[in-house]
């Protein structure tokens, strides 16, 4: 199964729910007032968005009058598109190590999002340390080692409630002496206790910055079940570390797949990649066109 495919049939749930009914709803009709009604009802309860929403129906609505499509569904995957930012993944990084800092609520899918991004270097034959820099929870720590073994990564730990810029400390000094070239960060995401979380995670930044030139690589990994209470914990985020990119997990399992539209137009961060199963290779780059054409069950021309 191709890439594409893998993409189309993770999102089908949030297709044969909301964006599906597009399709039909275009077949062989003209964008009126009524058609143009029934658009916006099915984008706004895909989580969208309003604003998104009414910059898409806009936009529509003038490129529409200017080019009298045949095919107005087409012409939609175009607007959506231009709705979506992204800036591309860096997959081959030259610095070494490259750092990734990720942060996310718990239950976000931070840790498998970790385990699945390691495997995609190891199997580019690069070498891979993990900083288990959520001490927070002792449950954290064995996940990331047990993913560690399972993957062959070297995960760098200390006991269950120690200082974890201490942890990203002892992870760079022993990526620099082993030569590993890529570190990835995980971090503790108790929202409940926000204004600790938030200094520790600057903390860590610092620690960072100052043994190295990195982070070249500052991920929010946020659960796309959650709609847009995931966009407002986003914001928090988003206000004490600078977020380079984000990583949408769980699009499988949502019937609101317009939720990457609400990130990207409200956070104005690019989305990275997107998580759509459970398998390794279920994390995939993310390309605005292809989700668009995955969600509307256009054929994806390239």
């Amino acid at each position: 199964m191709g890439l594409f495919d893998k993409l189309k049939k993770g999102l089908s749930k949030t297709r044969e729910t909301f964006f599906g009914g597009i399709k039909t709803l275009f077949a062989g009709k003209k964008l009126d007032d009524e058609v143009l009604e029934e658009l916006e009802e099915i984008l706004i309860m895909s989580d969208m968005g309003m604003e998104t929403v009414e910059k898409i129906l806009d936009d529509l609505k003038s490129e529409y009058k200017k080019q009298e499509p045949d095919d107005p569904l087409l012409l939609l995957r175009d607007i959506m598109v231009s709705n979506l930012e992204s800036e591309g993944f860096n997959a081959n990084p030259q610095q070494n190590p490259y750092i990734i800092f990720v942060v996310g609520v718990n239950g976000s899918g931070k840790t498998t999002t970790i385990a699945k991004l390691s495997k995609k270097y190891i199997s580019e034959g690069k070498k891979v340390a993990i900083a288990a820099a959520d001490t927070f929870r002792a449950a954290a720590i064995e996940q990331i080692k047990h993913w560690g073994e399972k993957i062959g990564a070297t995960v760098i730990a200390h006991e269950h409630g120690s200082d974890a810029a201490a942890v990203v400390f002892d992870t760079l000094k022993h990526a620099k002496s082993k030569g590993k070239e890529i570190v990835i960060v995980d971090t503790a995401g108790r929202l409940h206790n926000k204004s600790h979380l938030m200094e520790e995670l600057k903390k860590i930044k610092r620690v960072i910055e100052k043994e190295t030139d990195g982070p070249h690589e500052t991920l929010l990994v946020l659960d796309g079940t959650t709609g847009q209470n995931g966009v407002q914990q986003a914001k928090a985020f988003k206000d004490s570390v600078d977020i380079t990119g984000v990583v949408v997990t769980k699009l499988d399992g949502t019937a609101k797949g317009g939720i990457a539209f609400s990130i990207n137009n409200q956070l104005n961060i690019p989305i990275k990649m997107i998580g759509v199963g459970e398998k390794e290779d279920d994390l995939q780059m993310f390309d605005p066109k292809s989700y668009v054409n995955a969600l509307l069950g256009v054929e994806d021309d390239g």
